[in-house]
């Protein structure tokens, strides 16, 4: 890690943590991961050996505690670790007050949908096993189709058919579910304007907005 040569405690909290991805690692810990394809799955452009070197450095720097159990390698921030989330937690709703322009490189499918999987309202949701197909027709060949299979009280994420019945299928553009998962529209004016399609059974497509409890920074008033 290089330095800043200053004795700011600003400057040297910023010597690990403005390292590219770093930061991003240590909210995807936030977040609830805790094994290496977890947090993969949260900074999916990011390469495995670079997210490896990443973790090795928060755990030299203490922010990090890497634990073996049984055959598994968990990662789990420390206590200074932990007092990074109200400074994660003032990025996120700065960076959703002020920086609100999305190019189109940052409309990622795989992270959109391993961040809706994490925030889903199991209380909500039929008690039967529920399937909600997401067709993004725009999306690039590979990123088009995602499958989120949502049990009582966990959920995953397939980009392949499980082979489950599916109980409400999703069409979208996909800057439009962004833009609803963000809170920068609501999921009735995405409908209104045929950016997004429901098809299922009625009593479940007027549910399904409940299903999701939308990004942590959805209600930020914007300027």
């Amino acid at each position: 890690m290089g330095s800043y040569y200053q004795f700011c405690p600003v400057a040297k909290a910023m010597e690990l943590l403005d390292e590219r991805w770093t930061l991003l690692i240590v909210r995807e810990l936030l977040a609830g991961s805790r094994h290496f394809n977890e947090v993969r799955r949260g900074v999916p452009r990011m390469s495995p050996t670079l997210l490896s070197k990443r973790l090795q450095q928060l755990v030299r720097a203490g922010v990090v505690e890497r634990r073996e159990i049984g055959t598994e390698v968990c990662y789990e921030l420390t206590e200074p670790g932990r007092e990074l989330r109200p400074v994660v937690e003032a990025l996120a709703v700065w960076g959703t007050r002020w920086i609100g322009e999305m190019g189109d490189r940052d409309l990622d499918p795989r992270l959109l949908m391993w961040d809706m999987r994490r925030r889903i309202d199991h209380g909500a949701v039929p008690a039967a096993r529920t399937v909600v197909r997401f067709r993004f027709p725009e999306a690039p060949a590979g990123s088009r189709d995602w499958w989120l299979v949502i049990h009582r009280d966990d959920a995953d994420v397939c980009d392949f058919d499980p082979g489950h019945e599916v109980t409400v299928t999703v069409t979208a553009v996909l800057r439009s579910l962004v833009g609803v998962w963000r809170g920068d529209q609501s999921w009735t004016a995405a409908l209104r304007s045929g950016d997004l399609r429901l098809d299922g059974p009625e009593p479940l497509r007027r549910r399904l907005p409940e299903w999701f409890l939308l990004m942590e920074t959805a209600p930020v008033p914007r300027p």
